[in-house]
């Protein structure tokens, strides 16, 4: 059993008629960003494409964040739209992206920002220019490289390549989307709002990917920067520059915690299977089957490794580590 949602490189669809100047949603969580908040905000004032609405909320900081945030918006205006907090909770990040995406009016692309990172001037134009080469009612969700910093942006490296070509069941296997580089078309901002409420167990980027490769979108991969991605030790994700960092770390976390995030994504998506292709279902189903403990789960996943040649990590030794993890349930 295969799938086939590929991802689609910009160039093959003509453009949308007027996606490319389209108005961007920015969608900007903050908690406790007030050390490097100011020089993002002045990132997205320098974008060439000038045509964006921030909409933002702050999630219970107790630094000087807030205060930074209102005198922004009130300088923008009608340009920054606060999205009040759910009864004053903490929701975390990915309940909080939620709220957010929640917020955006239909027919507009979104892009997510983080609060310590800087925008090149051409990050949301290179986004539209590659949503605009798909049809409208497909949903695209476009992801990039960026440059790793320190805390003082000096850069250190470039985080890893990105595919120019992946797939659902890739998906269920890593995230290669960064959040902070993610632009998706209006049409896979209402797919997002269709599965809500998101997932609890993976952060909003992989949760954007997962779906939007399992209802049949195109994934555009662009693997020139568009940030400056700032490593402080406070980041909610880090980004290590190697891929042999990240397989050590995954060796070092083991197969259980990798497990059940697995069986948690695939129940999630299973219980929005109306929203997937056919196709992705079907895999899921026998995914679901081959989840099993014992002995006859070892067998099935290895028939299930066997049979479905796109359940793999993108990089050799990635990928060892998760038929490892897989194997072992």
């Amino acid at each position: 059993m295969q799938d086939n949602s590929q991802s689609t490189m910009p160039g093959r669809f003509p453009a949308q008629s007027g996606l490319s100047d389209a108005p961007v949603a920015i969608l900007l969580s903050l908690y406790n960003g007030g050390t490097y908040l100011s020089e993002q905000l002045a990132s997205l004032e320098g974008q060439t494409h000038t045509n964006w609405v921030l909409y933002w909320r702050d999630d219970g900081s107790t630094d000087g964040t807030l205060s930074l945030m209102q005198h922004f918006s009130q300088k923008m205006g009608h340009r920054c739209i606060m999205v009040t907090p759910r009864n004053g909770q903490h929701l975390g990040v990915t309940a909080s992206y939620s709220h957010l995406l929640a917020a955006v009016p239909p027919d507009m692309p979104v892009a997510f920002c983080d609060q310590d990172d800087v925008w090149l001037p051409d990050k949301l134009a290179r986004g539209l220019k590659a949503l605009a080469t798909l049809p409208p009612t497909q949903p695209g969700l476009y992801c990039a490289r960026q440059t790793l910093t320190d805390r003082n942006l000096t850069p250190v490296g470039l985080s890893p390549p990105l595919p120019q070509a992946t797939s659902f069941l890739a998906a269920l296997t890593q995230n290669i989307a960064t959040g902070c580089t993610i632009m998706l078309s209006p049409a896979a901002c209402d797919l997002l709002k269709k599965a809500m409420p998101a997932s609890s167990h993976i952060l909003h980027d992989w949760w954007a990917y997962l779906l939007v490769a399992g209802a049949g979108g195109n994934i555009l991969t662009d693997n020139r920067p568009v940030l400056l991605y700032r490593q402080h030790g406070q980041n909610a994700v880090g980004a290590p520059a190697r891929f042999m960092q990240r397989a050590l770390g995954a060796l070092r976390r083991g197969p259980s915690l990798f497990m059940d995030i697995f069986r948690a994504n695939t129940l999630y998506l299973l219980s929005r299977r109306q929203l997937l292709t056919p196709q992705n279902q079907e895999s899921l189903r026998l995914i679901q089957q081959g989840l099993g403990r014992g002995w006859r789960g070892l067998a099935a996943r290895f028939s299930l490794l066997q049979k479905m040649e796109q359940l793999r990590r993108h990089e050799k030794l990635e990928q060892l580590v998760f038929r490892l993890w897989f194997l072992l349930g």
